[in-house]
């Protein structure tokens, strides 16, 4: 292994959105492992990517309470055996998992599900639709919809200028995750 593993307590806090709000650039297109933390600095999620930028923009939008603080270490060559390194090894110097990496692991990965935030009228409005596929996914996307504006008013609200774009073909399935 030629990768040298720095220690997460070594690394610097980087603002997850800067001044202008931007995502870090230095990480466009980087192979890397990254540490995402809380306002208070609490250690939410250590995941690595293959362009931790888009990653980072995809856990933004996924867990945009969570997201404040990040530590970051770029390498080199692709090689999952030392991306996984770093990562058990700072999950290990937290002394616990993060909760992004064990019970909201799905939250922090998948794409956003809207069903699970479906109100009362809009569960009553899909089950009372029997046989119509067609309307079926017109009511998911409107509840897509409804999702997205309040993760893009959240993201306004923290001074968030990244261009965000939702793929639309999941959005009949009720799915949110960037295009």
């Amino acid at each position: 292994m030629t990768e040298e593993i720095h220690p997460l307590a070594s690394l610097e806090f980087i603002p997850y959105i800067d001044s202008e709000g931007k995502l870090p650039e230095f990480v466009q297109g980087k192979i890397g492992v990254y540490a995402i933390f809380d306002n208070e600095k609490v250690l939410q999620f250590v995941g690595y990517s293959r362009d931790t930028y888009l990653s980072l923009k995809q856990h933004l939008v996924r867990q945009t309470e969570h997201c404040y603080w990040l530590k970051v270490q770029i390498i080199d060559r692709p090689s999952r055996t030392i991306l996984e390194s770093i990562r058990s090894s700072w999950i290990s110097e937290n002394g616990s998992q993060p909760q992004g990496n064990a019970a909201d692991a799905t939250k922090w990965n998948d794409p956003i599900d809207t069903k699970t935030v479906m109100t009362a009228q809009e569960i009553a409005n899909y089950e009372g639709i029997v046989a119509d596929e067609l309307a079926k996914d017109k009511l998911l996307k409107n509840v897509a919809r409804r999702v997205e504006n309040e993760i893009l008013s959240l993201l306004k609200l923290r001074g968030v200028t990244e261009e965000i774009r939702f793929n639309p073909k999941l959005k009949t399935s009720g799915l949110l995750d960037l295009k």
